[in-house]
This record gives C-alpha cells, sequence and structure tokens, in this order.
C-alpha cells in the first residue's frame, strides 16, 4: 500500500479501533467454528458467488497458503496479527490458531501493542515457515512508532504457531521469497516527509536476506536495485517473481527485472556472469508514464504473463497496478498493461532526466463507467492475481480499494474488459488471492471473503 493523506484518516482508525488487547485468549484448536456470518450490509456482484466470510478483528494485509498433508492452510495477517485457518472444507475456513498482535510486539516499540502491515504475505512450503514483514511505520501511519525487519514464524504445526524470531533490518514493507525462500528481498517504505527520492531521503532500495538458517536471519550489506528512477535510488515498493524466475521490482521509477539464478548476459556490460540473490543480473524493465495523466506511475505490483497475448510475444508484457489517489476515480491508478518492447538492453539502467528510456503501455482498465462502479473517489489499483486456468487463462483479480475485487480479462491487451466484480458496500479491499478455484479476498474493513468466480461464456 502507499497512498497520499485521503486514505491515511480510514485506515488509521482501523489501526485504532481493530488492535486486539494484549491479553486476548488463543483459539482452542479443537473448537468447533460457529456458521461464518454473511457480508455485512449490500453487496454488488456479477459472475461471483459468495460462500463465506471470515471475521477478523480488524484489517487485513496479506494472504498465503501452505499444503500439509491433512489439506491447504489459510494465513493472513494484519493489524491483529497473523491467523491460520484449515481449507480442508475451502469454502469454508476453520480457524487454527492465531499469534495475536501482543505476541508481535518488539521493544524499542512506542506502543505497547499493534502490528502493521504486513503486505505480500509469503511462505515456505518445503520448511513450513511463515514470513512477515514489519513496516517502520508499526503502528499505523506515525514512522516513528516501531521497528522494521521481518518476523519468521514455525507453522510446523499450524495448530500451534510459533515465532522462531524477528530479525529488524531498515527494510519491512514486502518481502519475497527467492531460490526457496533461501533468501529474501525486502523494500519500504518510503519515508513520504522526504524533500526528495535518492541519499538521505529515506528512500531505498531492495535489503537482501539470506534465510538459510531461519532461526538466525543475516542481512546481507548494501541494497539492490538502486538507481531505478532516472538514475536514483527511490522507494522499492514490492518484488514479484515470474514464472521464468525473473524478480520484477515496482515502485517509483517503473518496474525493473532481474535474473536471480543462472548463468545470463548483463547488458550494461555485454558479458556474461553468474546470477545470485545477492547480485542479480538485469533483465528488462524500466520508468512508467500513466496514460491516464501523463504522470509518472507508482508501480504497486506487477505480473508478467508468461503466454502469448493480443498477438504480444509470451512475455512481453508487464501487468501493473498503478497506485495513485487523485481527487476523483478518474484521476486515480488503474491496471496498466505495459511492452518490455525495447527494453532488453540495460536501457532501464542508463536512463536519466536528461536522455529518459520509458515503457510503452499499450493499454489500461479502471473502475470508472463500469457496472458497479461506488460512489466513492478511493479507486486505485491495488494487489492483483492472476487465476490461472480460469477462462482462457488471461483473467486477473484485482483489488481497487472501495471499488471492491474487480475481475479482468487481458487476452486483448490493447483493450481490457471488466468480466466480473464484488463489492461489499462501505467496504474497503486489500488483496484478492486464488487457490484451487476459489478467490480469498482480504479486506481492510477487517474479514476474508470466500468467492468463486464463473467467467462469462465468449461469443
Amino acid at each position: 500500500m502507499w497512498f497520499r493523506a485521503p486514505l491515511w484518516a480510514v485506515l488509521l482508525v482501523v489501526v485504532l479501533l481493530g488492535a486486539p488487547a494484549s491479553g486476548a485468549p488463543r483459539p482452542r484448536p479443537d473448537a468447533v467454528p460457529a456458521p461464518p456470518p454473511p457480508p455485512s450490509g449490500a453487496v454488488d456482484a456479477q459472475g461471483v458467488a459468495w460462500l463465506a466470510h471470515v471475521p477478523t478483528a480488524s484489517a487485513v494485509a496479506g494472504l498465503a497458503f501452505i499444503h500439509y498433508a491433512g489439506g491447504d492452510v489459510m494465513f493472513a495477517d494484519g493489524v491483529f496479527g497473523l491467523m491460520a485457518w484449515s481449507l480442508a472444507d475451502p469454502a469454508h475456513p476453520r480457524l487454527l490458531d492465531e499469534l495475536p498482535a501482543a505476541a508481535l510486539a518488539q521493544p524499542g516499540d512506542r506502543v505497547a501493542s499493534g502490528f502493521w502491515e504486513g503486505e505480500h504475505l509469503q511462505v515456505d512450503q518445503q520448511r513450513r515457515l511463515v514470513l512477515l514483514s514489519r513496516d517502520l511505520r508499526a503502528y499505523g501511519l506515525d514512522f516513528q512508532t516501531g521497528v522494521p525487519g521481518l518476523y519468521i514464524v514455525d507453522a510446523s504445526d499450524p495448530r500451534h504457531l510459533r515465532l522462531l524470531t524477528f530479525h529488524p533490518q531498515p527494510a519491512g514493507h514486502t518481502t519475497q521469497c527467492l531460490a526457496g525462500c533461501r533468501y529474501l528481498w525486502t523494500g519500504g517504505p518510503a519515508r513520504v516527509d522526504a524533500p526528495a527520492p535518492g541519499a538521505g531521503s529515506g528512500r531505498q532500495g531492495v535489503r537482501v536476506t539470506d534465510l538459510r538458517d531461519p532461526a538466525h536471519p543475516v542481512t546481507l550489506p548494501g541494497q539492490v536495485d538502486e538507481g531505478r528512477n532516472d538514475g536514483v535510488t527511490d522507494y522499492v515498493h514490492d518484488t514479484d517473481v515470474d514464472g521464468a524466475g525473473v524478480a520484477w521490482t515496482s515502485g517509483a521509477g517503473g518496474v525493473r527485472g532481474y535474473w536471480v539464478s543462472g548463468v545470463h548476459v548483463d547488458p550494461r556490460t555485454g558479458g556474461s556472469r553468474p546470477a545470485t540473490p545477492a547480485d542479480p543480473v538485469p533483465y528488462a524493465g524500466g520508468k512508467v508514464v500513466s496514460p491516464d495523466d501523463a504522470g509518472f506511475t507508482f508501480a504497486h505490483d506487477s505480473w508478467r504473463p508468461m503466454r502469448a497475448l493480443g498477438g504480444f510475444p509470451a512475455g512481453q508484457l508487464l501487468l501493473v497496478a498503478d497506485e495513485d489517489f487523485g481527487p476523483s476515480c478518474e484521476d486515480s491508478g488503474q491496471l496498466l498493461v505495459v511492452s518490455l518492447a525495447g527494453s532488453l538492453h540495460g536501457e532501464g539502467w542508463t536512463s536519466t532526466p536528461d536522455h529518459p528510456f520509458r515503457l510503452q503501455v499499450v493499454g489500461s482498465w479502471g473502475p470508472v463507467g463500469s457496472p458497479g462502479q461506488q460512489l466513492s473517489a478511493m479507486c486505485s489499483a491495488h494487489w492483483l492475481e492472476p487465476l490461472p486456468g480460469v477462462g482462457d487463462g488471461g483473467i486477473v483479480a484485482e483489488a481497487f480499494y472501495a471499488q471492491g475485487i474487480r475481475f479482468i480479462d487481458v487476452s486483448d491487451p490493447r483493450r481490457p474488459v471488466q468480466v466480473g466484480y464484488f463489492v461489499p458496500h462501505g467496504a474497503v479491499a486489500a488483496a484478492p488471492a486464488y487457490r484451487r478455484g476459489l478467490v480469498y479476498a482480504a479486506q481492510y474493513t477487517s474479514g476474508i471473503d470466500v468467492l468463486r468466480f464463473t467467467p462469462p461464456r465468449r461469443a
């Protein structure tokens, strides 16, 4: 999440009102769950069957899944801490255990209990670990309230979650597993009070953490992805890894991709060398100009489809969530379809204000004028999630804050089109997650909705 003033007060209220008491009891693993309540209030939807609402005490920021012998377990983090649910019945999650926010408090925190915000939750399937990033703004939006870093949680028994360690480090807004979670790339946050990007501004690239010993993480010296904003180091919000193993960093200054394994040609030198998480090899990408206002995109997150779409070769396109909060929906960030053409020779690493390189936006979509649009200016694009095997595989689900979860067909990249939506009135969508045919929709206004999306038949 990255936002300007209009959203601050809303989510700060969620933080202050939703933080659980420090003495909150942990749920009994063998407790019989109560039937899930329906969504609160009215819901606008198309092509979506609502199956259940999973309550939480406060905002949900991230979702992830681990498969066990008895079935899948869903993990969620947010202001409340970390929770785990059995998906033995995927449509009706059953609570297994919880690490409350008070259990995640750290020495040096200015506030007694709370946790913020853990976007882009990660899991290590093989070692049964859950990996939470901890923002410098650990308690709301104040940069002076907490210690940034990483929580490493032992989920070998999801009925008894156990905090292995908290690892302080300079970054903590989001983290991403690399090399089978033996390494992590962690980015953010940006210091919004900083006068300008660059040294001394509080904006930073990616921190690399060696997680081969999960009880004793080691953050390596230096940073990855420096100079991303026309030669100036700037805020990296998120990293996503595509089907080819390329790690894409999104943030101020666009999206850039890196090889993190194998031997590849470094376009900056023309020579081949091994790529590692600590010393990646540039691949492609660069800065993006938003089509709506000719301003620069803040790339919140991205996804690279590894299939041909609409005449574009496989791997040539990026889907980018442009997070931008304007005074109206018309001025807010959209889903952008961006071509990587022309960026395979290091152009995104040599760009400067005097000699700029820009990626081309070939298509875009936003909720303005679409069925289900709500009377709210909180319309920015947020986390997106591909739906493999749904329709022809060209559909993504994406959160648009007060505009809910939107299902967008990008099979014609030049003309993305909405093919479904789910919008509980008054709710604020955080992120969709796809698992075995169902969509789990995390809400900043608390809770998780379980959805089944059915794409429309093609004419």
